[in-house]
């Protein structure tokens, strides 16, 4: 299975399924979408490790206010927290499928429960990029970092890549939108240019637009990563379905990337391209032939000729250099001219 720095060191895209609190609390549905992200193709699976007492007090607000059973955002990610165990469970099933296994730490309590599970590499939530103390214990792993850039100004971002190089931790930038569902015009995959200009890294999206466009025009820009947030029905409950894909489209998603990734990867000199079809134009031009019955002696006029397939005799395109010209033969319609047929 490839890891985290093979991808980064590669051509090819990294492609993160995000479930974050898509499952609701529910440990059997966490387990469902390690199932459904290998069976549509993703890298790696990506959860969000909260707990409650170490990230969060009761003047947490919500972004968007859609549960029913939680008094309060506190209490919501009391609700979304797994036990140690259970967190080696979801790695272990989700290696078993073939996926990296990623949580974005929202503490120092997270990183060092993560830390102890041995994950490869560490997801930073835009929304801790400016999480000093947090980073810094990141940093101490000495393992790559992949952050997004969603709620952060160029400053932050330099200071905080600056800091990680000064530590010889590798790192992508990734371009972030934090609005759910993102529009086409606020996407901007023209900022992941930048970040590969300015911090010479790997870069990547984490899409929240809720479809697979961004993550395949990202592919033809040679994105190195992308995570797109994932959902088993545009059906299910949650603040982030909107901004997801179902398992169709994500697989849909990665058959396309792959795809590009390969067009991107065999770039095509024509005339060699050209070369390698003769055999096959000859089936689709056409060459010059007798238009009826013909008379040796007849001088040949544009009324005398008609173009038709196969392309194996004189090609249609040099119909002028045998106009008025003798035949040296009797020839019937259909004919397909040669050289030979005359005068010289």
């Amino acid at each position: 299975m490839k890891t985290v720095t093979d991808f980064l060191n590669s051509n090819e895209c990294l492609v993160i399924a995000e479930v974050a609190q898509a499952h609701d609390g529910s440990l059997g549905l966490a387990h469902s979408f390690i199932d459904a992200a290998a069976k549509a193709g993703a890298d790696a699976i990506k959860f969000q490790t909260h707990i409650a007492e170490a990230e969060s007090t009761a003047l947490d607000t919500w972004r968007v206010k859609f549960s029913k059973e939680d008094a309060t955002r506190f209490d919501y990610w009391k609700r979304m927290e797994f036990t140690e165990d259970q967190w080696i469970g979801l790695k272990e099933h989700a290696e078993e499928k073939g996926l990296i296994f990623l949580s974005s730490p929202f503490s120092n309590v997270a990183v060092e429960m993560l830390e102890r599970l041995g994950m490869q590499a560490w997801k930073i939530a835009s929304g801790e990029l400016s999480n000093l103390p947090m980073i810094e214990k990141i940093i101490q792993t000495q393992k790559p970092v992949l952050m997004s850039s969603g709620m952060s100004e160029i400053e932050e971002l330099d200071n905080l890549t600056a800091l990680l190089g000064q530590n010889k931790i590798p790192f992508a930038v990734l371009q972030c939108t934090t609005e759910y569902p993102t529009k086409p015009e606020n996407v901007g995959l023209n900022i992941m240019t930048e970040f590969r200009e300015r911090y010479k890294c790997p870069v990547g999206l984490s899409d929240h637009s809720g479809t697979i466009f961004p993550g395949l025009a990202g592919a033809a820009l040679g994105m190195n990563i992308l995570e797109v947030h994932l959902s088993l029905s545009k059906d299910m409950f949650g603040p982030d379905v909107i901004a997801s894909v179902d398992t169709n489209e994500l697989k849909t998603l990665v058959e396309g990337i792959r795809f590009i990734e390969k067009m991107r990867a065999n770039p095509i000199i024509k005339d060699s391209m050209a070369e390698n079809m003769k055999s096959l134009r000859k089936l689709f031009t056409k060459s010059i032939v007798a238009g009826r019955d013909l008379a040796s002696g007849t001088v040949l006029s544009m009324d005398d000729l008609a173009f038709k397939k196969p392309g194996t005799g004189l090609p249609a395109g040099g119909y002028k250099n045998i106009i008025g010209k003798k035949l040296n033969k009797d020839v019937l319609y259909n004919h397909f001219f040669v050289e030979d047929d005359f005068e010289a």
